[in-house]
């Protein structure tokens, strides 16, 4: 199968945010002083549904103006010119439409067309190139709306790649997939994601422990904490607990403990605490994952919010 490769002799560029704030017009601020430095690779942004990850997303293309704050793109200053970006930019937004009675191999060459491809041939090129690498030649005469949802997603990555962009943002990319579907949307970012800077914005943790080597959570518009997961998880070593208690009793062992997380399993539910010290109480310690990081790094969120607004 031919690739197409994303132009690997580019300079090396980083994406930077500086202080990114956004503020809606209904007083919602939904990025709040938003710092980080992005290199090229995969990186992962992981927050519950609300955090700001899709308002960071847009605000990154350029689709919205922050209300405070930088963000450059190696030497481009985005804000100032948004058209530069998006010269270099692929994007692959939560909901994209398309004309569904259009045919995938249509919808893609028109595309080719609107990011200024000029060439018939090299506009050809292209769309037979991106259908073979997103695996969608087979059905490059179908209308996209007879498309299942990871046929859909893999149109968006071809349409996100055409134009050999520097820059790829595709936010919440898995949600509704299938499994087998998911490993090979997954499979086909990390295939491209080597030469390039890559934002996968998601609520699926499974998604960034398999994919990214660095990552940061956001919540509340916050980023939260930022690092590679293999050292996130090594940091939470000796702080947490398991426990398989009965379903009655989660609320009482939530009165009493820090629970990250709960999960049903043969009819009982295994809890994970937070807890610096053993516990006792049969607790077990357990090898922490990218999971026990997210989850605890929620709870100390919440618990943040909580004493603020006690404390107001």
């Amino acid at each position: 199968m031919h690739i197409y490769h994303l132009n690997e002799f580019v300079e090396t560029v980083m994406l930077n945010l500086r202080e990114v704030t956004h503020i809606y017009p209904n007083g919602t601020k939904a990025l709040d002083n938003v710092t980080l430095s992005i290199p090229k690779g995969m990186f992962g942004l992981l927050g519950p549904n609300g955090a700001g990850k899709s308002t960071l997303m847009r605000t990154v293309a350029t689709l919205q103006t922050p209300t405070a704050g930088e963000i450059h793109f190696g030497d481009t200053d985005i804000l100032k010119n948004p058209e530069n970006l998006r010269e270099r930019l692929g994007y692959l937004p939560q909901d994209f439409g398309v004309y569904p009675r259009v045919s995938a191999y249509d919808m893609l060459e028109h595309m080719t067309v609107l990011k200024g491809i000029a060439s018939k041939a090299d506009r050809k090129a292209t769309v037979e190139t991106l259908l073979n690498q997103t695996n969608l030649w087979d059905v490059r005469k179908k209308a996209i709306a007879g498309f299942s949802g990871g046929m859909r997603q893999r149109f968006g990555i071809a349409q996100a790649l055409i134009g050999n962009p520097e820059l790829i943002i595709v936010d919440e990319p898995t949600a509704g997939l299938d499994p087998e579907e998911r490993n090979r949307f997954l499979n086909l970012l990390a295939e491209i994601g080597e030469n390039v800077v890559i934002i996968l914005s998601t609520h699926i943790v499974e998604d960034v422990a398999d994919l990214c080597p660095n990552m940061a959570v956001i919540a509340n518009g916050r980023i939260q904490l930022e690092g590679a997961p293999l050292d996130l998880i090594g940091k939470t070593k000796g702080t947490i607990w398991s426990k398989t208690i009965k379903r009655e009793e989660l609320e009482e062992y939530r009165a009493k403990y820090e629970v990250i997380s709960t999960r049903l399993f043969a009819g009982s539910t295994i809890i994970h605490i937070l807890e610096t010290n053993n516990p006792g109480d049969g607790f077990a310690a357990v090898e922490g994952g990218l999971e026990d990081v997210y989850f605890s790094t929620l709870a100390a969120t919440r618990r943040g919010a909580t004493n603020s607004s006690q404390a107001a």
